[in-house]
């Protein structure tokens, strides 16, 4: 009964593979959730922080990733019990919160996030995460507390001050770097090859390889030699850029292949 869901990504992670991940802000069909599983992504984030997403378009997009064999997550717009609760309900095998400071954010995330004994999080019924199935009530709690990841945002300089607390939290499955915000917070903003970038990389890693949980890297989506570093280093999770980011990019490209073609 514990296998009754699967999490495809923290499988991935308990091996020490190198997740990839899309970044869903655009795209307001499920079509993205099929493409992202075609190109070969292990799974999609939708950003509910960063556009206008609403929960409904947001948990379809989920549902769909899961069928496509893909770990759905949602990055919530704020260390919110009731959002938390909901996106999960809805579909995401995960959620990224942010705006992480210290152990008592970090708890307050995992409790939202998961069923007794381990949180407070509210049974609402058969869920798509095990085809809607009716199943014994304590079975489901505890296969869905094994596959929902809990991921903290490290994009502040308080966070980083605490992250020992912060990795040391039960639940707490993964800590992602927001390069971009915590190079703003140090007065660096978009300086990323400031040795204290770096420095904040190499804390973390050493903080979460203590107590056995992975780093993932994000807001470096224009960096792939800063990515493949800091994945040499230890992390397991790459936030490789947004659906608008790819789009742009790949039309760019052709529009750019057509203006040569007149030289």
């Amino acid at each position: 009964m514990d296998r009754i869901v699967i999490n495809p990504v923290k499988e991935k992670l308990a091996r020490g593979d190198v997740v990839a991940s899309m970044t869903v802000r655009l795209t307001r069909g499920i079509e993205i959730a099929r493409i992202a599983a075609t190109a070969g992504f292990d799974t999609i984030y939708v950003d509910m922080e960063h556009n206008t997403l609403d929960i409904g378009t947001t948990c379809q997009i989920c549902i769909a990733a899961m069928e496509a064999g893909l770990g759905p997550m949602v990055r919530v717009a704020e260390n919110n019990a009731a959002l938390i609760s909901r996106v999960l309900d809805g579909g995401a095998m995960g959620v990224i919160v942010p705006h992480i400071r210290g152990a008592a954010d970090a708890r307050a995330a995992v409790a939202a996030a998961k069923f007794a004994p381990e949180g407070a999080r509210s049974a609402g019924g058969p869920l798509a995460h095990y085809q809607y199935r009716s199943l014994p009530g304590a079975a489901v709690a505890a296969a869905m507390n094994a596959a929902t990841m809990v991921v903290a945002m490290m994009e502040t300089t308080e966070a980083l001050a605490h992250v020992e607390e912060i990795a040391a939290v039960p639940g707490i499955d993964m800590l992602l770097v927001g390069t971009s915000d915590l190079t703003a917070e140090m007065g660096i903003a978009g300086q990323f090859d400031d040795e204290r970038v770096e420095e904040a990389y190499a804390r973390t890693l050493a903080a979460c390889r203590a107590v056995g949980k992975a780093v993932g890297v994000g807001g470096l989506a224009g960096r792939p030699d800063l990515m493949a570093r800091y994945v040499k280093m230890g992390a397991r999770y790459v936030s490789t850029g947004t659906d608008l980011g790819f789009l742009l990019a790949a039309a760019g490209e052709k529009v750019r292949m057509v203006r040569g073609m007149g030289t």
